[in-house]
């Protein structure tokens, strides 16, 4: 029996090798092209969600130094920064009164309830997780204690902070040299009351979407931002702080002899009665004071004797 041998048809051994080679080639760079766009993704996600998360710090800061409040404060605690180091990073710490709503609900009588002055401040702490970073909080108490600075709840806002800076400036113009500790100190005129404008930086690491996503690691100047706001407080503010509103009741004027007893507010009652409302005194006449926006046009009885009462 016989073979033809050009009957016999395949592939050789080289022609097999040389065709898994190529398909090697194929399925590498495809999985390459694959691995770049989903690190490109994934930085995209990161950067877009510090993007939100940096301004959107700032700008509650800001409009919670916006709304600071100056009423019935003495001037070593109107406004309190802190500076400390955590883990060697800049964690400072800042504390106010401050007229904006409260963003924490508080129970009372079964129903939640919310204040319309508050103590408010930020603080940044050490990471339990990664001792590279800081962690970020906004710290509430509802309403206005003996000490404005301390207590309250503390609200989480970010995980990955590399610093929390804060400094504040007693004078005008960019070259005024920045004070890191402010307020807080009975006795010390130079940090005492408002300073002129405060430096808010808060610098942030991209966080990574993926844990896989850490073995392609970026230049480390790709993955942090830092954000930086300036506050200038009013100037009424600060010129009013001379003379710092504070509530109290009036009593009557000895020089008046006591004509008639003096009623909160300004209204209706003599004898020279002195009433300081929540705007501050506004001068009366003689020796009495009215308070401004104060019902029934209330005078004290010294002077030329004008009187509603």
């Amino acid at each position: 029996m016989k073979f033809n041998l050009q009957d016999r048809r395949g592939f050789t051994m080289i022609e097999v090798l040389v065709a898994l080679l190529i398909m090697a080639l194929m399925l590498t760079s495809i999985t390459r092209m694959l691995t770049t766009v989903r690190t490109t993704r994934d930085h995209i996600h990161n950067t877009q969600e510090t993007m939100l998360a940096g301004p959107a710090i700032v700008d509650l800061i800001e409009r919670d130094l916006l709304g600071l409040s100056i009423l019935d404060r003495p001037h070593h605690q109107l406004l309190s920064i802190r500076n400390r180091v955590e883990l060697g990073l800049d964690a400072d710490r800042i504390d106010f009164v401050t007229t904006t709503d409260g963003k924490e609900w508080e129970v009372f009588d079964n129903r939640p309830v919310r204040a319309d002055m508050n103590e408010v401040g930020y603080v940044a702490r050490p990471n339990p997780e990664y001792d590279e970073f800081l962690e970020l909080f906004r710290r509430e108490d509802l309403g206005i204690d003996n000490e404005p600075f301390e207590g309250g709840r503390y609200t989480f806002l970010h995980d990955r902070v590399l610093s929390l800076d804060i400094q504040a400036y007693g004078e005008e113009g960019l070259d005024a040299d920045p004070l890191e500790d402010w307020g807080n100190q009975e006795g010390e005129e130079e940090t005492s009351g408002l300073p002129v404008w405060v430096k808010v930086s808060v610098t942030l690491e991209l966080a990574p979407r993926l844990l896989r996503e850490q073995l392609v690691r970026s230049s480390p100047g790709d993955r942090v931002v830092t954000y930086t706001r300036i506050v200038r407080f009013p100037d009424n503010l600060r010129i009013a702080q001379e003379d710092t509103p504070r509530l109290a009741i009036p009593v009557p004027s000895e020089a008046a002899g006591g004509a008639s007893d003096p009623v909160v507010g300004g209204l209706p009652g003599g004898g020279g009665g002195r009433g300081i409302g929540l705007d501050g005194p506004l001068p009366g006449e003689g020796d009495g004071r009215a308070t401004k926006g104060s019902t029934g046009g209330g005078r004290g009885g010294g002077g030329d004797g004008k009187s509603d009462g």
